[in-house]
């Protein structure tokens, strides 16, 4: 398997859609879907009926899972989308932004 160029934890960008050129960090990606969840970005509602377990009922506010290819990493130095390239440093593979030359992690 292909290891994944975002992982949980990163901060990136949207580059498309109605939160286009927000930022926010990965909650959770699902590579076998394509989907990822970002910390308050693409904000769903879902209107509630009164239940027993929840009375009041109310809108439920989440974020939903998005295309991966709807965003990228942001860049370690200025914060801008990047591409993401596997170098190899001290015998450890580390993914680097490609508009900079940073290394992502480790």
């Amino acid at each position: 398997m292909a290891s994944a160029k975002i992982k949980k934890g990163d901060t990136v960008v949207v580059l498309s859609g109605k939160d286009k050129g927000k930022t926010g960090t990965v909650s959770k990606v699902s590579p076998k879907d394509g989907k990822l969840v970002v910390e308050g970005v693409n904000i769903a509602a879902r209107h509630r009926k009164p239940t027993q377990q929840n009375p009041q009922g109310g809108i439920d506010r989440f974020e939903a899972p998005m295309p991966i290819g709807k965003v990228a990493v942001a860049d370690p130095k200025d914060g801008k989308p990047t591409r993401v390239r596997f170098e190899e440093k001290d015998g450890k593979k580390v993914r680097v932004a490609v508009k900079s030359g940073e290394t992502i992690d480790g």
